[in-house]
């Protein structure tokens, strides 16, 4: 097995023991601060505000690929929301051995941890890569001061490194790395998260034997309009290049809400209630571009890109159950007691279940394969790998008239 380049460890200790001597000492007192205007006026955040962003704006990358790749006639890519890395073993094992995940070239991750104490404070993207001999890159998006959110605040321990962000594993090599920095849905420091730091997409060129291909893994903000979730991909569209085959993948957060605030959600499910609650998980939570986030779909099919050939239609990849104690409690740290007996009441013919369709894929100039939504990783678990499921498709670059009858 190939060890990670000697210069990428190097940085990576640097920026390790920077959090660990500069950084990690005074969070407490920036966890004190109740939004980022307290914050900057804060005389320690100023005197360490130098070191934080150098930790925000190093990508960390490694080597582990145990020898070359073959060329393939198609390429498999998996996106995979993975909730921290919290059931890590397990998501090793099913990435290891499941007979569709196991055939992953290109692994897009998002919700990635390194030295948060609800991952068991591991470098989650290094050990996945290591774990499965692949190269690898990471992007932090935030410095976390807590935790985490919801049950996260109940692990008994303290964060290490406190980093998360996104992280892309592949067979071939990774070149071209670099971070996309989006802009913040809402003030992270005036939520009971308080994080530094921005969604951060992490973008690459995978070079695949011939056939170089810029890929994306893109996490959009949850707390946030359906406007911003646009904004943000427009961000990321602008970073990539203009022309030319491009695969995006990731967790989109197209859940159809406006959820900058507790009232526009409230107000907004109130309106869904309306609607009714069949009409608009058939209609509008399995399919959010035809009204509610059609602004972020459209302005994918203007740049040239296709999202309708490379997901599985109507096919939902997150399950909100009310009962769901995981999701309960996160969504009560913003959202008003009073409102859970109102969304069990409202899904009582549908078991106080939801199906939502969020974590997508877009390609330009690829052609593309077989689909899937794997639905194991989290249902008939007695603990689920993460509450999303993993979204699969297969790419080539043979012209269209024989891309139909090759295998992979």
């Amino acid at each position: 097995m190939l060890v990670e380049d000697r210069n990428d460890s190097v940085q990576a200790h640097k920026v390790a023991e920077l959090i660990r001597s500069d950084i990690r000492p005074v969070m407490p007192e920036l966890a004190q601060c109740r939004s980022t205007r307290d914050l900057e006026l804060l005389p320690t955040f100023q005197r360490i505000r130098p070191s934080i962003e150098r930790v925000l704006r190093t990508v960390h990358k490694g080597d582990f690929a145990a020898q070359t790749a073959a060329v393939r006639r198609q390429y498999r890519i998996v996106a995979w929301n993975i909730e921290r890395g919290k059931e890590l073993a397990g998501q090793i094992e099913v990435l290891r051995n499941d007979p569709v995940l196991s055939a992953a070239d290109v692994l897009l991750l998002t919700e990635t941890d390194v030295g948060m104490v609800r991952s068991g404070n591991v470098d989650v993207a290094r050990t996945l890569a290591s774990e499965l001999q692949m190269n690898y890159a990471f992007v932090p998006c935030y410095l976390s001061l807590v935790k985490g959110s919801g049950v996260e605040r109940d692990v008994s321990g303290e964060n290490d490194l406190a980093l998360h962000g996104n992280a892309i594993l592949s067979r071939y090599p990774l070149r071209n790395v670099r971070a996309i920095h989006l802009r913040n849905g809402i003030d992270k420091m005036a939520s009971n998260e308080k994080r530094l730091g921005s969604q951060t997409t992490l973008a690459a060129t995978v070079a695949f034997p011939g056939a170089p291909l810029p890929v994306a893994c893109v996490h959009l903000d949850a707390n946030s309009t359906q406007r911003h979730r646009a904004e943000q991909m427009r961000d990321v569209l602008d970073a990539m290049p203009a022309t030319g085959p491009v695969v995006i993948g990731g967790d989109w957060n197209t859940t159809t809400f406006n959820s900058s605030t507790a009232f526009h959600a409230i107000m907004g499910y109130f309106l869904r209630v309306l609607m009714g609650p069949g009409n608009v998980i058939r209609n509008h939570y399995l399919h959010p571009y035809r009204w509610f986030e059609r602004e972020l779909f459209q302005l994918l099919k203007q740049r040239g890109f296709d999202y309708e050939r490379c997901n599985v239609s109507a096919e939902h990849t997150i399950f909100y159950h009310v009962e769901d104690i995981r999701a309960h409690k996160g969504l009560a740290e913003w959202v008003p007691g009073w409102c859970f007996p109102f969304i069990r009441w409202a899904l009582r013919e549908h078991n106080g279940g939801c199906p939502l369709k969020i974590d997508w894929f877009a390609t330009r100039d690829v052609n593309v394969h077989n689909p899937q939504v794997i639905h194991h990783v989290s249902d008939g678990r007695a603990v689920p790998l993460s509450d999303h499921d993993a979204i699969v498709v297969d790419v080539s670059f043979e012209p269209p008239n024989r891309a139909s009858t090759i295998n992979r």
